[in-house]
Formats: structure tokens, C-alpha cells, sequence
């Protein structure tokens, strides 16, 4: 989803971002880290969907990343599995220390290409980088993974957060890398035929399966999927 604002000199963008893996890998410990830079030893399992807004700036312009923390438990995945509509950018996390939560990432792949554009930005988190003495993934196996799946990679650790924000910020530059080669080449096309745009009121950025991620033009005020 993206935004602009009606101020010809700043221009928004809103993008959704899902944090999606096993339960108890620190999914919702991630998100407080680089939200609030709080972490709680003790945290629940998160039930249904919660989610953060947080801001960046990158280039001069202000991005709001929305991050959606899913639970991981199977009896919620009917609950939340609509909530990666929309989303442009994913967060995959796995524990280090707990073999089985590596072991899921090919299926927590299919989910996010089921319910979401093939083209969602995903970035690969071995998160728990502080248990080291307790490693049951190696830092090469993850790198593998993420290669042979076409994945951003990084190791986090949401107890001493070491990479957390890294790990946003990656998702979010990529994404907006991504939504301004868009714009530049819709903008290339208007100059040459500005018929072909219908005016200039509205780009398609990202039209796969039932969601389409489009930008207003300033004029129109704003617009999300």
C-alpha cells in the first residue's frame, strides 16, 4: 500500500510489513525492540494480530512502516491468514537455538505466497543470535536458505538488539527502492503518451492476484489497497 500527501513538497508512503514464523521465535520481542526498544523476557503468545506503526525517513521522504505481528500457534493461522493481504514486505523468523522453527520456513514461505504478491518483499531472521552456546542452526545454513529462496538475511537479537532495526530498515529500503523505480517509469510513460495514464490520477504499482498497490497522484489525495 502507499500514500501521498496533498503537500507537493513531501510525499508518504504507508507500507505493510508482516512478521510471520514459528511461536516463541521472538516475533512480537523484534517488533517491541525496534518499535519501542523494549523487550520483554516473559511475553505471551501473541493471540490473533497486533500491529505497530513505526516511522523512517529515507531519502528526504517520510515512510510509515505498518508491522503486523501474526501469532505463530496453528490454531490462529485461519485468523490470521487474511492479513497478508495487502502486505508488501515480510519479515520471516526462525529461532537458532530450535532446529524445528528452521525447519518451517518452507512452509511459512507457501503461506505468504498463497496469501500474498509473489513479489512481497521477504527478508530471512535467524533471530536468538545471543544463544550461542545453544546454536542448533548454523549462520551458513541460513545464508543457504535465504540464496536458494531468493531472501534478503540476517541474524537479530531482539534480548541485546544486535541487527533489529537493521533488519526493518532492509525490508522498508527495498521496498521503497522497489515503489520509486515504479514511479519513474510510470512518469517516463505519461511524458511520452499522458494519455495512457488517464490523466495522471492513478498508477497501478503492483496489480498481482486481488490486490492492486497503487499511488494517487498528489492532486487526488491518497489511496491504499
Amino acid at each position: 500500500m502507499a500514500f501521498y500527501s496533498e503537500d507537493d513538497k513531501t510525499e508518504d508512503y504507508l507500507f505493510k510489513i508482516v512478521l510471520i514464523g514459528d511461536s516463541a521465535v521472538g516475533k512480537s520481542n523484534l517488533l517491541a525492540r525496534f518499535a519501542r526498544d523494549e523487550f520483554y523476557p516473559n511475553s505471551k503468545s501473541t493471540i490473533g494480530v497486533e500491529f505497530q506503526t513505526q516511522k523512517m525517513e529515507i531519502n528526504g521522504k517520510e515512510v510509515k512502516a505498518q508491522i503486523w505481528d501474526t501469532a505463530g500457534q496453528e490454531r490462529f493461522r485461519a485468523v490470521t491468514s487474511a492479513y497478508y493481504r495487502g502486505a508488501v514486505g515480510a519479515l520471516l523468523v526462525y529461532d537458532i537455538s530450535r532446529r524445528q522453527t528452521f525447519d518451517s520456513i518452507g512452509r511459512w514461505l507457501n503461506e505468504l505466497h498463497t496469501h500474498s504478491d509473489m513479489n512481497v518483499v521477504t527478508i530471512l531472521v535467524g533471530n536468538k543470535s545471543d544463544l550461542r552456546d545453544a546454536r542448533e542452526v548454523s549462520t551458513a545454513e541460513g545464508k543457504s536458505l535465504a540464496e536458494a529462496q531468493g531472501l534478503f538475511f540476517i541474524e537479530t537479537s531482539a534480548l541485546d538488539s544486535s541487527n533489529v532495526t537493521v533488519a526493518f530498515q532492509t525490508v522498508v529500503k527495498e521496498i521503497y527502492n522497489i515503489l520509486s523505480r515504479k514511479v519513474m517509469q510510470s512518469q517516463e510513460l505519461k511524458q511520452k503518451d499522458p494519455s495512457s495514464l488517464g490523466n495522471g490520477k492513478t498508477v497501478v504499482l503492483q496489480a498481482d492476484g486481488d490486490e492492486e498497490m497503487v499511488v494517487q497522484e498528489k492532486k487526488g489525495g491518497c489511496c491504499s489497497s
